[in-house]
């Protein structure tokens, strides 16, 4: 564990109690901490995950362009969606064949540690990341279900801090899980 890391996460804790929230000050914090996390996964080995930063540095930019730009709810809060059924089997669908296909290039040509469980966590963690930044309520279910895999994964690879921290996320996806899905509720027809 490094003071990079525990200062990652500790952005990390603040970027997603701000999204969970729906505030668009979640964005500066993000992007923080991937630009961080970034060095942090590269020196364990985690190359999956650090190139997911890169990713996670771009869609961020986007996220925050497009939640500027969306309307408000009745609370000032961002406004979220649901997706079509047809979208969540395309989506189900894409980050599946996303997986096994990242997996099995990493299997094949590094070195990389987990290299189908690393590959996993961050192609759902695409799918959730571009979901969030387009409001999607279903982002929560991806990030519950990263958050747990990741929680593991990580304290496999003596990422205490990060482990941790993915911990934290786990209850707080599910705290914006119901915390969107209320908003919906609210929200006029």
């Amino acid at each position: 564990m490094t003071m990079i890391e525990w200062i990652a996460a500790a952005l990390g804790l603040i970027n997603i109690i701000l999204v969970a929230r729906r505030s668009l000050w979640n964005y500066p914090f993000a992007i923080a901490m991937v630009t961080l996390y970034f060095f942090v996964f590269f020196d364990a080995k985690l190359y999956s995950d650090a190139l997911l930063q890169i990713f996670f540095l771009i869609i961020n930019l986007y996220g925050w362009w497009n939640w500027v730009h969306s309307r408000k709810s009745g609370d000032g809060g961002i406004a979220v969606e649901r997706l079509s059924t047809m979208g969540r089997l395309f989506w189900l669908a894409g980050t599946a064949l996303v997986a096994v296909a990242w997996g099995s290039m990493m299997a094949r040509f590094t070195d990389a540690a987990a290299p189908f469980a690393d590959a996993s966590i961050a192609g759902m963690s695409v799918a959730a990341q571009i979901l969030q930044s387009q409001r999607k309520v279903e982002s929560w279910v991806l990030w519950v279900v990263v958050d747990a895999l990741a929680t593991g994964l990580f304290w496999s690879r003596g990422l205490i801090a990060t482990s941790i921290l993915y911990a934290l996320f786990f209850v707080i996806a599910l705290w914006g899980l119901m915390a969107w899905r209320r908003t919906m509720e609210r929200a006029p027809a």
